[in-house]
This record gives C-alpha cells, structure tokens and sequence, in this order.
C-alpha cells in the first residue's frame, strides 16, 4: 500500500484536510474527500475524488478558483505552501516568456475577471505562456455560464494532477 495513503488515513480529519486543499482548493470537495477514506490505492483515491468532484457546484468551483495565482502571477517566492510550491511548478514556463506575452497575460487575466467574475483558470502543467495566452483570449468568447463550465474542467484537470504528486510525494 502507498505509505502517503496510509498515513493519510490515519491522520486526524483536520490534518488530513491539508494536503487535499492543496490539491483543490474547495472545502466542500476536500472534506468529502477526507469522509470517503480510506483508500487502498491511489487508483480509489482518484474514483473517490471525482465522486467527490461530482458534488460539486458553482461556489465551490469559485472557492478553488479563488485559491489559484493569476497566470503569469505565481505569487510571493517565498510562499512554502505546497499550493504554492505546485503553482510554481505549472506555471514555470511563463518564467522564460518574453515581456510582451507576459504584459498580454496580465491585461487578458484583467478583462477575464472583468468579463467573468473569477480568476483565469487552465491548467497549465507543459503549457508555454503562449499557449496560455491563446487558451485565454479563446475563452473570452465565451458567455459565463460556458466559461465557468470551462473553467471548473479546468480545475478538475489541475486537482487530478496535484492528487498525483502529493501521493507519490
């Protein structure tokens, strides 16, 4: 058995809710999660997880959105959250992006919240900033209800990823 899993499900509710709000930031999602324990296998957590996903709505969607740095924004260096650490990660190709990209992040991420109400979500792990950059301005064309569909997808995409490294960590 994963020793991660093993430890995790012996944990204490509290402790054990650490690591899954760093894995999606809704608590609703992550406290589902720490009911369905426990899991034999990261194959049952992954199950568990998008059961948990499923019971999910539009506030706790935004919850998770509220929890990501903007693109091109990765947040203070010096964060050692493992939220942090990850969005370091996921967005490290923007690092190495020219200033122009980086300034049409920042003024697509501003028309985003504008236009939509939440923060620009894509999952952004072996993306180039331009790719994000162009993911962004194609969903600017969307309306909000297609948006926030897009853009818990988005999450989900970042939550099965994050689930992945912290159980092999």
């Amino acid at each position: 058995m994963n020793p991660i899993l093993t430890a995790w499900n012996r944990a204490a509710a509290q402790e054990a809710l650490d690591p899954m709000l760093a894995c999606c930031g809704s608590r609703r999602w992550a406290t589902e999660m720490i009911a369905l324990r426990p899991f034999e296998s990261v194959d049952q957590l992954i199950e568990a997880a998008d059961i948990a996903w499923s019971k999910t709505s539009e506030p706790d969607w935004l919850e998770a959105f509220a929890c990501h740095p903007r693109i091109g924004e990765r947040g203070p260096a010096n964060t050692e959250s493992r939220a942090a650490s990850w969005s370091r990660q996921e967005q490290s190709s923007t690092e190495s992006a020219n200033a122009g990209v980086l300034v049409a992040i920042a003024n697509g991420n501003a028309a985003y919240e504008k236009q939509f109400g939440f923060t620009y979500i894509v999952s952004a792990t072996g993306k180039s900033a331009n790719e994000m950059l162009a993911i962004l301005n194609r969903r600017l064309e969307n309306d909000r209800a297609t948006e926030l569909l897009e853009a818990a997808g988005q999450q989900w995409q970042i939550t099965q990823i994050r689930l992945g490294k912290w159980a092999s960590t």
